[in-house]
């Protein structure tokens, strides 16, 4: 990456757990050092970056502890869209009926709504305020989706025609909500497009699923006309001692996932990145993160590390789904955590085990993001397995030909057009897997049902979903409440569900996950089990940079066990599938 030619904005996009926020700290870091004044903005709801930089990093513009010229700001999109929702609400409290302040409020709670607003807080650093920004660099940790991209840039009649049908609008709101205006949101978008003023950095891993996601995203980001995009591959693994089998076979396995990447992605200009035997934490770490790996260095802080160091004996997946069937012969089982940490793969797995028991199984997921066929194809299904994934875009096109076919009559073609775009959200995607969710609650009653769940952030919504399901029904039900079980009272039922909580064993992952079980617990939701996912405790190696990683995951482990878990049990970092034909494992390379 040559610092020379850095473009203004500069946006870190990928699939969750590859390494966006170490490679763009990384980035910032050295801007800042080669004597640019840089402002580093995460929009991550699950942000990692005060673990990275290791400064307090708020929704405040600070100073990073140890690097001149270096600003961080952390956009909760959480707090932006609340903030949001009562810029749309305020101004009709003496105006409307409290019910409908209320509907209008459940409407302004989706995932569209957090989006939009996350684009509304870092749109005025990309517009300025009328002046010259203070930065010479702005780095963007996640980048904007392509249907945000969309709707920002319709034309001005956009504005006036949310404010004359609010109930059309399915994620905006009335236009008085916004800080900024379509004007400005036009320049920021025209600053996007201009190649000369932003890069785009498609952030992977030598993973095929990982790579399958940046090329969907950098095409969507394409047909925006943001197309100066570069790739960046992260983790990179190359051995240091040759003799290991394992460290062979998984750095053989990463040259022919990158030989196979998708055709665009070989066309892009591309950087890479090893695999290095410790996490990017700290700012003397990720200075030399551009820097080549000392593989004679690792040799030599290896040696001093036994093989007690590296390894911990801990209950296997086998042993998981023998304790999950030990009471019941049916249930539901979610797996959750952290994007990037192996949700789905261990999801499918533990699917195929139970199905391989002779249970009954439906295995789904609810994640928009996720692709069981990834993980599954090729594999010959037990008669007793069935696989589906929920259809967002189908869904999506359901309710809105609802909609259309419910507010369209008297409206124009440009009228319809913009409710269209408008109702082209993730805030339907919500919808689809609410309902999805209720149904597999339903059939977990006569088999085992396993959800492989969203990332943390969107896996929240989902409880907090059930839990206003919950409390209207009560409020509006004339049914005896202890007749009556909800979504969110199944969830709470330790008997009936089973919440496995995935983490990888290192220190940004774990504390995630340890922020997750907090809000279950909030909900009175308790996790039945940690797993720690692609763990180099269980696995045969003897190379310096993988011992290194191993010894630094044992702590880690040994806290959970202590403080968080009152069930840990242990996944080997994998090459190769547990299942004739089934794809290999999405963290094939464990995230920083």
């Amino acid at each position: 990456m040559n610092i020379s030619d850095a473009t203004p904005f500069i946006f870190f996009t990928g699939k969750g757990g590859v390494g966006k926020t170490s490679l763009a700290s990384a980035t910032a870091i050295r801007l800042a050092d080669s004597g640019k004044s840089v402002l580093l903005i995460c929009t991550d709801p699950a942000s990692n970056l005060k673990d990275v930089l290791e400064t307090e990093i708020t929704e405040k513009v600070t100073p990073v502890s140890g690097v001149d010229r270096l600003h961080a700001v952390n956009i909760d999109p959480e707090k932006s869209a609340e903030a949001y929702r009562q810029r749309a609400i305020s101004p009709l409290e003496d105006i409307l009926p409290q019910r409908d302040l209320e509907r209008m409020r459940e409407e302004l709670s989706g995932a569209c709504t957090t989006e939009i607003a996350a684009f509304d807080e870092f749109a005025r650093y990309i517009a300025g305020d009328g002046g010259q920004t203070p930065y010479d660099i702005i780095i963007f940790d996640t980048a904007p989706t392509g249907h945000t991209l969309r709707l920002l840039e319709l034309p001005a009649a956009w504005s006036d025609f949310i404010e004359e049908n609010p109930d059309g609008a399915s994620c905006l709101g009335p236009s008085s909500a916004l800080k900024t205006n379509q004007q400005r949101y036009q320049k920021v978008v025209d600053r996007l497009k201009d190649a000369n003023t932003t890069t785009i950095y498609l952030v992977t891993r030598p993973e095929k699923t990982a790579l399958r996601e940046a090329d969907r995203s950098g095409k969507e980001l394409m047909k925006m006309g943001l197309a100066n995009q570069e790739l960046l591959i992260n983790g990179v693994f190359e051995p240091v001692d040759e003799t290991d089998p394992f460290a062979n076979k998984l750095s053989a396995r990463m040259q022919d996932t990158l030989k196979e990447m998708p055709a665009r992605l070989k066309e892009l200009k591309q950087h890479t990145f090893p695999l290095r035997p410790w996490n990017l934490l700290g700012i003397e770490k990720l200075r030399n993160v551009f820097e080549p790996l000392d593989g004679s260095e690792a040799e030599r802080e290896s040696k001093g590390i036994s093989r007690d160091d590296t390894v911990m004996e801990l209950p296997d997946i086998d042993q998981l789904v023998d304790d999950l069937t030990e009471v019941n012969g049916n249930g539901l089982i979610m797996t959750m955590g952290k994007g990037g940490v192996g949700k789905t793969v261990i999801a499918a797995s533990i699917a195929m085990k139970l199905a391989e028991k002779g249970f009954p199984v439906h295995l789904t997921t609810t994640d928009p993001a996720a692709h069981l066929s990834d993980y599954l194809e090729d594999v010959s299904l037990p008669e007793n397995l069935e696989l589906n994934r929920i259809d967002p875009q189908a869904e999506k096109q359901s309710y809105i030909e609802k909609v259309l076919h419910q507010k369209g009559d008297g409206k124009t073609e440009e009228e319809l057009r913009l409710l269209r775009e408008d109702l082209e959200s993730p805030c339907t995607e919500e919808v689809a897997v609410f309902h999805a969710f209720s149904k597999a609650i339903h059939q977990a009653r006569r088999k085992f049902v396993v959800i492989d769940t969203a990332p943390t952030g969107h896996t929240l919504l989902l409880l907090d979903s059930t839990g206003s399901y919950h409390r209207e029904v009560m409020r509006n039900s004339s049914v005896d409440a202890g007749k009556m079980k909800t979504p969110l009272l199944y969830l709470q039922d330790p008997e009936f569900t089973k919440l496995l909580l995935v983490t990888l064993p290192e220190t940004t992952p774990v504390s995630e996950a340890s922020k997750l079980q907090e809000d279950l617990r909030r909900s009175g939701i308790e996790p039945f089990a940690w797993i720690a996912n692609q763990s180099m405790t269980a696995t045969e190696i003897t190379d310096p940079i993988l011992k290194l990683r191993a010894a630094a995951e044992k702590p880690l482990l040994k806290r959970i066990q202590k403080k968080e878990a009152s069930r840990l049990y242990s996944i080997p970092f994998i090459v190769e599938s547990r299942f004739p034909g089934l794809v290999d494992s999405e963290e094939v390379v464990s995230g920083f």
